[in-house]
């Protein structure tokens, strides 16, 4: 039966801690793992607002810390080749369950790690050779839905991860990026702002995906939590 491997969610519910002789011994390595993150900051929506974004703490740090604790060399690419920005809604204690110290770990990873602070271009990690690679993950937050899903150059990494039946992890928000093995990502996603559902159909053919049961943060999920950040915005105000 195919399947997309989501293998992180397991992962999210411990709490790490960072080796740092695995994380330097490369040689050592059980193999690497191609993070992918976006390039993006920033979202705007339909009515022209324009929100802050970008990947979420807790499911970027927690599974690269522990994948690095298990022995492999985790690779943080973007499409420009830039460091991520977080999102900062997500450093909070209560994504950590209330463990302070969880936090702190998790932004010291993300602020001094040299997986964070030397990321290289997806068509770079392309050039170098996918095979070198035992599996790519993406993780949540909202940017995922700028870049990554119309990424042409990540369409050809999701393309040969599949084909070759190598682990595909999201999270969250992450699966939107999938899109980016469509043909036409670009124009999928067009045809999905503007609401052209015929479009949308026409342009979804041919998607490797077709058939497969995956979990992705639901609109219905995502306007309760604009309603709660609405609320709580004008409580602060």
């Amino acid at each position: 039966m195919k399947k997309i491997l989501l293998f992180m969610l397991a992962l999210m519910l411990m709490v790490p801690t960072l080796s740092a002789e695995a994380a330097s011994n490369e040689s050592a390595s059980k193999g690497k793992v191609l993070l992918v993150a976006s390039s993006t900051n920033t979202l705007t929506l339909k009515d022209g607002k324009v929100d802050p974004t970008g990947y979420f703490l807790d499911e970027l740090a927690v599974p690269s810390m522990r994948l690095i604790k298990e022995g492999y060399q985790v690779v943080l690419a973007t499409p420009k080749g830039d460091i991520p920005v977080m999102d900062k809604v997500s450093n909070n204690v209560a994504l950590f369950h209330g463990n302070q110290a969880a936090l702190d770990e998790a932004l010291d990873f993300v602020q001094h790690d040299p997986v964070m602070l030397h990321p290289i271009k997806i068509k770079d990690a392309i050039a170098e050779g996918l095979d070198n690679y035992a599996a790519v993950y993406v993780p949540g937050g909202h940017a995922p839905m700028n870049d990554l899903m119309q990424d042409k150059d990540f369409g050809k990494v999701l393309r040969y991860f599949h084909e070759t039946g190598k682990p595909t992890a999201f999270l969250c928000h992450g699966p939107i990026a999938s899109l980016a093995a469509l043909d036409d990502p670009a124009g999928y996603r067009k045809a999905l702002v503007s609401g052209t559902f015929d479009e949308q159909a026409e342009k979804s053919k041919n998607w490797q995906y077709a058939g497969y049961r995956m979990t992705i943060y639901s609109n219905a999920e995502e306007y309760s939590v604009e309603e709660n950040v609405q609320q709580f915005t004008a409580f602060e105000t």
